[in-house]
């Protein structure tokens, strides 16, 4: 079972699983494209954008360990 936690980068999260870049967008986050999504921890980018970090892991690690 993989856990995705806040202190890893969108870019970790999109090796890992690179479909969860539909989540992202979900949240409205398209920062995977750009450069600070290589150096930002998904804590970083939820507090940026606004977005609920334990809803974001929480989709991230359902859909992660669904496949």
């Amino acid at each position: 079972v993989m856990e995705v936690n806040k202190d890893m980068r969108i870019a970790d999260v999109l090796e890992i699983s690179p479909e969860t870049a539909e989540i992202f967008m979900g949240f409205g986050m398209h920062c995977f494209a750009c450069p600070m999504g290589s150096m930002e921890t998904l804590e970083e980018a939820a507090a940026v954008h606004g977005i609920d970090l334990n809803e974001l892991l929480k989709k991230l690690n359902d859909f992660i360990n669904k496949k």
